[in-house]
């Protein structure tokens, strides 16, 4: 492992903002963390956390807080946060199999995946962010009425979504297939891009985008462990 890997690892693990599967907070993030009644807003898969970064700068009443298993990646936000004093924004280390046992039912107010691994190969679907088993987590976890943001890069992902998505009888508010051509009122999409969406544009892949509600879900959470 590289030496500069291994300083972010030990930097993210001392940082005030940063915390690691934190099953303690669970319930407890607006009294304990942010000590605020203010919305929270997660960005999962987050990666150096653009829109965590960016979404806390524009709005300092809403707390948000970026989630990736990879703590170099985060650690890039993570420090950026922490120069401009960003108070309302945190970075967690975890599985997101394991966002029910750190957010409490109803303690979660909207939540943006951006660009996560496909996972293109179907021995590996229940690994995919929008596979039912994970819409059933981020459920438990929303309040009624928490809109899910999803944006990627990947055709297959984002058709497996939709159809995913249909077949649960669940019908997107918005559906975008060119972020960056065609007409919306979603200037977010376009200000705010990532270091993997800088990427896959410049090799002419095109910029996916759909917003949807799990209030008609009817799945259920597993106990047993996503594999």
């Amino acid at each position: 492992m590289g030496q500069q890997k291994l300083k972010r690892f030990s930097e993210f693990s001392v940082m005030n903002n940063c915390f690691d599967f934190p099953f303690h907070l669970k319930g407890k993030w607006q009294t304990q963390v942010f000590k605020n009644q203010n919305p929270i807003i997660l960005e999962l898969a987050c990666g150096k956390g653009e829109y965590t970064v960016n979404l806390s700068q524009q709005d300092l009443n809403t707390n948000f807080i970026g989630i990736d298993i990879k703590s170099n990646r985060m650690w890039k936000g993570a420090k950026i946060a922490q120069a401009e004093n960003l108070q309302n924004s945190a970075f967690v280390r975890m599985t997101v199999q394991k966002l029910n046992e750190v957010f409490e039912k109803n303690e979660v107010d909207e939540i943006w995946i951006t660009f996560p691994d496909p996972f293109p190969k179907e021995r590996h679907e229940k690994n995919r962010l929008t596979h039912p088993e994970f819409l059933a987590i981020y459920k438990e976890v929303l309040k009624e009425n928490g809109p899910i943001h999803f944006k990627t890069d990947d055709d297959n992902l984002f058709d497996y979504t939709l159809e995913t998505l249909a077949q649960l009888n669940i019908k997107p508010v918005e559906i975008i297939r060119n972020v960056h051509h065609e007409a919306h009122n979603y200037d977010n999409l376009r200000n705010i891009t990532t270091h993997y969406e800088k990427l896959f544009s410049e090799r002419g892949r095109t910029i996916k985008y759909c917003k949807f509600y799990l209030d008609n879900l009817n799945i259920r959470v597993k106990t047993n462990e996503i594999d």
